[in-house]
């Protein structure tokens, strides 16, 4: 009984070696940064550094910022709850930091229980138009985050690039894409997969019929302030990627979509992601714009699948400059 009881302690032991070497390299690296209304936002972010990223600043280069918009999946109107799966975010995706040797930033919005259509981690329609300024308006508030972060950095003689990477899949990849849109200027390669079935497009109006954000850009402007830059967001090296399998479809939910826009995007380009595809490649490529669709067969909603190819053109972007 003893040799099997020593047996039992000695796998726990192993097992608690093997978590903290996993966990505490990035549990002592991971900043966390609290929310600060002052500084223009009303959510925490954290912050990692990969070694790379660090010795390159230490020999005087500028970094670059990843930015991974957070996804937690649930509705929550406590923090703790979206804060916890930030932090796990950015741990699994801190491998993708170190490859790329940049810096992580992961943003930890909530993704709120009692005004639950008000899809903050897609950046969907409502976070414009919402009154409640812990949830307005995300992209801005991911902005004033990564400005603080950059003057953090800063104060530690790391220079960093004011342009960021931006990626994300399924919610966040929605977020990534309409970031993008918005704050081309801001932007230096976005790699957005399984955008909800529908990936904003650059236009305002298809076949003389408007489309209005999420689905294009008609009414952005008075929606948000922001004239839509076509030469800055053209200019942008884009990746939007997504299985062949792939049934996830946004539209089909109010929390993303006001249901007459779903209705006029199912309408124009079809019933489901899949049928929507080569319409949304199409429109693209005649707006000029600088992006990549890649339709990878078999595969489904699965982001860790896909994520290389998110990594792989962040690497050939990172090496051409």
């Amino acid at each position: 009984m003893k040799i099997i009881v020593r047996i039992l302690v000695g796998i726990v032991l192993v097992a608690l070696l093997i978590v903290a070497f996993v966990l505490v390299p990035y549990t002592l690296s991971v900043q966390r940064f609290e929310a600060s209304p002052s500084n223009g936002y009303y959510a925490d972010f954290y912050l990692y550094i990969s070694p790379t990223a660090r010795r390159a600043a230490q020999n005087g280069e500028q970094v670059t910022i990843l930015v991974q918009p957070n996804n937690s999946g649930t509705n929550s109107d406590d923090p703790e709850v979206h804060r916890k799966d930030a932090w796990w975010t950015g741990f699994e995706r801190q491998k993708i930091a170190d490859e790329l040797g940049v810096i992580l930033l992961v943003p930890a919005f909530i993704r709120p229980g009692e005004d639950s259509y008000i899809y903050t981690h897609a950046l969907d329609r409502d976070t414009f138009t919402t009154t409640r300024e812990d949830l307005k308006r995300p992209d801005l508030q991911l902005i004033a985050m990564i400005d603080h972060a950059r003057a953090e950095l800063a104060a530690e003689n790391m220079k960093t690039d004011e342009k960021i990477l931006i990626q994300g899949f399924s919610a966040s990849g929605m977020f990534a894409n309409r970031f993008t849109i918005l704050h081309p200027e801001r932007v230096k390669a976005a790699t957005i997969g399984s955008p909800g079935g529908w990936a904003i497009v650059p236009v305002a109006t298809f076949n003389g019929e408007q489309l209005a954000y999420p689905a294009g850009i008609a009414d952005l402007e008075s929606l948000t302030g922001i004239t839509f830059d076509a030469i800055a967001y053209n200019a942008i090296p884009q990746l939007i990627y997504m299985g062949s399998l792939d049934d996830n479809d946004s539209l089909d939910f109010a929390d993303g979509w006001d249901e007459s826009d779903a209705q006029t995007v199912d309408r124009l380009f079809g019933s489901d992601p899949i049928s929507r595809w080569e319409d949304a490649k199409s429109i693209y490529q005649q707006a000029g714009a600088n992006a990549q669709f890649l339709l990878v067969d078999g595969i489904g909603h699965d982001r860790k699948v896909l994520q290389d190819y998110s990594t792989e053109f962040f690497k050939e972007v990172l090496n051409n400059e």
